[in-house]
């Protein structure tokens, strides 16, 4: 009798818990609405009306001749462009952001630097697009700042304003890369700097008890450990540079990346007919973003783990 009696009241309890947490996860829900209406309107459904264009012609009759135009020469040049911008980009804003975190874990997590650097970290890389490109512009532009001092100083034939045969270096393919590191450094710095933080002491502590040197616990310890967040943030880096559109539409005029590519083909007044060719370009990137954001997941999941 006891027993039945003291069940009775937990079976009620966990009777009125099991509404409580399914009205939470109603709850939950609801409040996600808003975001996923705004992911499906504004995201997922313009991206798949992108991609299905690249199967239809311009009679709108479904048809794989649009595909052809990832084995064209020029199209490839253009994704081996996007691709070395992005993998330069991606490697010195890693390397360079790597080295601030490094030298910020010398300083009080609440000081003043800390704060500032973080700060601007959060700001400059959201800094891009035609006010990016307008600042370098009038830095290192044919009538820059920069530009216009060397000249003066004597350096007619200045690497910034004579690249080549081809002119002002800002307004070629190589350019691209010194206004991307400008938000690139940035990025490096708000991704990587959370994995530094969970660098615990008593690991160094423990290395140190066992006859280990500076050397070894980074090479032994803290290296393997951050491995992967570093390489996460790495292609975080390579997909943030590889999908960058206004900055470089702002300084070159003509095609020489992709997403300059898919520009020409939806606006060009030269060529007609092929509008529907920059579906298949941007299936091309989707492609490489959606493998890019896999590994990068992995690696994040992975480097989850020291984190916590």
């Amino acid at each position: 009798m006891t027993t039945a009696v003291a069940s009775a009241p937990a079976a009620t309890t966990r009777g009125a818990r099991t509404p409580t947490r399914s009205r939470r996860r109603s709850a939950v829900w609801v409040g996600l609405l808003p975001f996923l209406a705004y992911v499906v309107i504004f995201l997922a459904v313009p991206a798949v009306l992108a991609v299905a264009s690249g199967f239809f012609d311009s009679k709108g009759v479904f048809t794989f001749d649009n595909l052809k135009a990832l084995t064209n020469p020029q199209i490839l040049n253009q994704f081996l462009a996007s691709f070395g911008v992005s993998a330069v980009t991606a490697v010195i804003g890693a390397v360079v952001g790597a080295v601030i975190c490094f030298a910020l874990m010398g300083t009080k997590p609440d000081g003043v630097l800390r704060t500032v650097v973080d700060s601007a970290s959060s700001v400059l890389a959201q800094f891009g697009g035609v006010m990016l490109a307008f600042a370098f512009i009038a830095l290192i532009g044919t009538q820059g700042l920069l530009t216009q001092t060397l000249v003066h100083a004597g350096w007619v034939l200045n690497p910034l304003n004579h690249f080549g045969n081809n002119g002002t270096l800002l307004y070629q393919v190589p350019g691209l890369v010194i206004p991307y590191l400008y938000f690139q450094v940035p990025l490096m710095v708000l991704t990587f700097m959370p994995a530094m933080e969970g660098l615990k002491a008593t690991w160094g502590e423990a290395n140190a008890t066992l006859g280990g040197t500076r050397f070894t616990y980074w090479t032994r310890i803290a290296m393997p450990i951050l491995a992967p967040a570093f390489f996460g943030s790495l292609i975080l880096l390579f997909a943030n540079s590889f999908s960058s559109y206004a900055t470089a539409a702002a300084l070159i005029s003509q095609g020489g990346i992709i997403p300059l590519a898919i520009k020409q083909a939806t606006s060009s007044e030269t060529v007609v007919g092929i509008a529907n060719v920059a579906g298949v370009l941007a299936l091309g990137m989707v492609i490489v973003m959606v493998i890019l954001m896999s590994a990068y997941g992995l690696l994040q999941r992975r480097a989850a783990r020291w984190q916590r």
